[in-house]
């Protein structure tokens, strides 16, 4: 996988991969890059701070529909989060969320969750109906606690966690959220299930066993503790995202939202500072514009766009420098890196073949 990735203050992004459609796909119309139906699904991504405020993020690969009918899918290499020492080092070595699959002696899970492969998926249809699915088990640890196991470090677990959206047209947008168990590191020190939020009612928790997501001078694990909120993502200003992430005149977006503030304290149990994260878990949106007609065909929606059996990857090109800023409701990251996708690949082919025949004809 191809990425470039440009660093300004505190933030690092990661770009979109791109697996373009098949050369058969290539001779259709592809839809408008700027204003045309277009999906994306994220795995997870995290902002360390306030909302509004400055602060470390890290977004891993986001896949983005292609320009043609086909599917852009999350390679399998990702399973954590941060999964390398750069990505480490943008907001702190004390987190890790485990994306499904996992090895035996590195379970982060409690006992009779399988290990499995996430299913990441931003789809353009055959009938132009955009759709996006992210579906895995997530599993949330501390190693700050420094436990002789992964699963005894672990804080928060979403088993058959699912979002979903389908924009098959203006008036027909669907977005689902959902989840098969909720585990959650009790008082007693095991990790029990608790009832899955229903709606928009989400779950709070407080004084959990939790640390700050980086190192925190004179912080103390036995006092510091945190409060979690567990919610659906319900808005697209929710979501942390690039700028290229973008919406439309119609969007629809779903995903779960965890919101920590740690309270961090000394070995004497004196306030220090609080810390902000907010951690987007299975982030996916879909949109098309005003007077957008799916063409004739399935509209059943769902990821079942085919990739293409030789798969193009299209690599990002760098654009200029980012913003060190974000924008008002701090759910943006600006992103220098630019994106290339599918049909600008195919775009360039013809004009090339095109110019050819050309001078063949002069």
């Amino acid at each position: 996988m191809t990425r470039f990735a440009t660093k300004a203050a505190a933030l690092t992004a990661v770009v979109f991969p791109l697996v373009g459609v098949g050369l058969a796909g290539a001779q259709t119309q592809a839809v408008d890059e700027k204003t045309g139906p277009v999906s994306f699904a994220n795995i997870a991504s995290v902002r360390i701070g306030a909302e509004g405020q400055r602060g470390g993020a890290l977004i891993t690969e986001t896949q983005r529909s292609p320009l043609l009918p086909g599917q852009s899918k999350l390679g399998t290499d990702r399973v954590t989060v941060p999964k390398d020492d750069g990505e480490r080092a943008t907001f702190g070595g004390h987190y890790q969320i485990d994306l499904g699959r996992y090895s035996a002696s590195q379970n982060p899970y409690p006992p009779g969750v399988a290990s499995r492969d996430h299913n990441v998926v931003a789809a353009l249809q055959a009938t132009t109906v955009p759709t996006a699915v992210a579906e895995t088990n997530y599993a949330l640890r501390d190693v700050w606690q420094g436990a002789a196991k992964p699963v005894d470090n672990t804080v928060l677990v979403l088993e058959g966690a699912k979002s979903a959206v389908d924009c098959t047209g203006p008036a027909k947008l669907t977005a689902t959220t959902s989840l098969a168990r909720l585990w959650v590191r009790q008082s007693d020190g095991t990790l029990g299930i608790v009832p899955v939020p229903g709606g928009t009612a989400g779950l709070q928790l407080t004084n959990l066993k939790l640390g700050p997501p980086g190192d925190i001078t004179n912080a103390d694990k036995a006092t510091t503790v945190s409060d979690l909120k567990l919610t659906r993502v319900a808005t697209f200003d929710q979501l942390i995202r690039q700028d290229g992430w973008r919406g439309g005149d119609f969007t629809a977006v779903a995903g779960w939202r965890v919101e920590i503030t740690t309270h961090v304290k000394d070995a004497q149990g004196a306030a220090l500072q609080d810390v902000r994260t907010n951690i987007v878990l299975g982030g996916v949106s879909c949109s098309v514009p005003k007077g957008f007609v799916a063409k004739a065909g399935n509209q059943s929606g769902g990821t079942t766009a085919s990739q293409a059996a030789v798969p193009t990857q299209v690599p990002a090109g760098y654009l200029g420098a980012a913003a060190p800023a974000t924008d008002g409701d701090g759910s943006r990251v600006p992103l220098g890196v630019g994106l290339l996708f599918g049909g600008v690949f195919f775009a360039a082919v013809a004009l090339l073949l095109g110019r050819r025949r050309k001078t063949g004809t002069d």
